[in-house]
């Protein structure tokens, strides 16, 4: 006897299989994903997921693009909480950075991934540029009032992305020799700012 199929409102639908499919790539990588999986997690039809994504590969840039959103939310929310100068701003950016990469790992990997592929969709590629916009205008408002030298405000900011990234890799393969991960991005941080302040 069939499974009755699940009855979901519009667009709940699609939140369902993204949240399905973000919790199959952390555990089996992006190799495990597949519609049709997803679909029976679901208890809706094979065909019921393509009424949201036309293949796989729009799965994927959905979830691409849900990353990098989420990523940019939490960036804005700890620069917000953070004491009011570009320093400490800066300082709360990398330590949510860090923290965002290393509780969703495969997702980040997949993010970074579709966003440089060829033919990357536009979507992901924008929603992409809005984490660097936000260390972009970190630095430059930081330099307007005179914190830190001039510069390329972009070409920096993607640096500090790339220490960033470097510390949650490095921490994930649990090669930091023991050091605690907070205190090694409070270290790279100070360095990189210091650096930009002498510069």
């Amino acid at each position: 006897m069939p499974v009755a199929e699940q009855p979901y409102h519009h667009g709940s639908l699609r939140r369902v299989l993204l949240a399905r499919a973000e919790s199959t790539l952390e555990k089996d990588g992006v190799d495990g994903l597949s519609l049709r999986q997803l679909a029976r997690e679901a208890g809706v039809s094979h065909a019921a997921p393509s009424k949201h994504f036309r293949d796989r590969q729009a799965l994927l840039d959905a979830l691409a693009e849900s990353g990098f959103l989420r990523l940019t939310a939490a960036l804005e929310r700890a620069v917000e909480e953070a004491e009011p100068h570009a320093r400490a701003r800066f300082a709360a950016l990398a330590g949510a950075y860090v923290s965002f990469a290393l509780a969703h790992r495969e997702l980040l990997a997949l993010m970074y991934g579709n966003k440089h592929a060829p033919g990357a969709a536009s979507q992901v590629v924008e929603a992409g540029h809005a984490s660097m916009d936000l260390t972009v205008r970190i630095v430059t408002e930081a330099q307007a009032a005179g914190d830190i030298g001039p510069g390329d405000a972009s070409r920096i900011a993607l640096v500090a992305f790339a220490t960033f990234h470097g510390i949650a890799t490095l921490a994930a393969g649990g090669m930091l020799d023991g050091a605690p991960v907070d205190e090694v991005v409070t270290a790279a941080s100070d360095t990189f700012w210091r650096g930009l302040a002498q510069g």
